[in-house]
């Protein structure tokens, strides 16, 4: 299962986005179905999820798998070419 913003794309690693109407950027990607033994404890937890930097007025940000649908206030911006 691919998490997607609420607009239907899929979220990537190092996304831009703005997050409350504030820039900031995906630094954690964790799908429920991810065997990265470093995402384990946010899938047991959480059921996967992505983390977000923003640097006011909240920092850094976790919004689990099951509130992303619903999650008007992320929106992406742009994505950085490989």
């Amino acid at each position: 299962m691919t998490l997607k913003y609420q607009s239907g794309g899929d979220i990537m690693l190092g996304d831009r986005v703005l997050f409350h109407g504030e820039p900031g950027q995906i630094d954690l990607v964790v799908e429920p179905s991810s065997t990265n033994p470093e995402h384990h404890w946010y899938i047991q937890e959480f059921g996967g999820g992505v983390g977000v930097i923003e640097s006011k007025p909240f920092g850094r940000v976790f919004i689990s798998a099951d509130e992303l649908p619903t999650k008007e206030d992320l929106e992406f911006v742009a994505r950085k070419e490989a």
